[in-house]
């Protein structure tokens, strides 16, 4: 397949943010106070794609190792921060974003690896076209089950406190003990992976995919590929 995207105008993206401007118009007229929010989280979104794109353009041309380095340690960084943030109870000192960044980077950057090593193989392997992309697919397949499953384990711990250390205290091992709650918050973490991938193709065509359709790309090939960080 040889067809390109098809380019977008300054005008085709002001008719976009125009439906902006109408549910600005909307908040006011229903008095729902969140114009202020819209406004700020829409130029934010804006900024941050322009600068993502500008930074992605020069980091393809340079083709260096240590940069792709760097932007994949920021996206993990970022993403570890979120995780935490997101957290209704947290722990204290470095561990209250620690496990967040750790939990992100064995989880991401491994399966990140594989797919770069075993399915795409580019050349260099660490090529940024295909790292980058990847790894922030994977990201934010991830955050959101990892945020989910730390909150839920951290909330029922400090619910059923007094079951955990009732077991202990008979003489339990902490990992018997608190094995009922990880497997819980196991299954809340899980549970949006399973329902985005039962609903995939059916309800919805996921973002890599349509993506890659929009730019040309063969249906085939784009699936293959969504198949691949699901």
């Amino acid at each position: 397949m040889t067809s390109q995207a098809i380019p977008l105008t300054a005008f085709d993206l002001a008719l976009a943010a125009f439906l902006l401007v109408i549910n600005g118009g909307l908040s006011l007229w229903l008095g729902l106070g969140i114009t202020r929010s819209l406004v700020i989280a829409a130029v934010r979104m804006t900024v941050q794609l322009l600068l993502v794109g500008l930074v992605l353009k020069a980091l393809f041309a340079q083709q260096s190792p240590w940069l792709t380095l760097g932007v994949v340690g920021i996206m993990v960084g970022f993403a570890g921060y979120e995780i935490m943030n997101r957290q209704d109870r947290k722990l204290t000192g470095w561990w209250s974003y620690g496990i967040g960044v750790s939990t992100m980077t064995f989880a991401a950057i491994s399966v990140t690896c594989l797919a770069l090593t075993t399915q795409l193989k580019p050349d260099p392997w660490w090529d940024a076209r295909y790292a980058v992309p990847i790894l922030g697919m994977i990201l934010g397949n991830a955050m959101t089950g990892i945020s989910l499953g730390l909150n839920t384990l951290f909330n029922t711990v400090v619910r059923e406190r007094w079951a955990v250390e009732a077991q202990i205290a008979l003489g339990f091992p902490r990992q018997v003990a608190l094995r009922p709650f990880i497997r819980r918050a196991l299954k809340t973490a899980l549970m949006p992976t399973i329902n985005s991938m039962a609903a995939t193709g059916v309800v919805s065509l996921p973002g890599m995919m349509t993506g890659q359709i929009l730019a040309g790309a063969d249906p085939v090939e784009a699936v293959k590929y969504q198949l691949l960080v699901m």
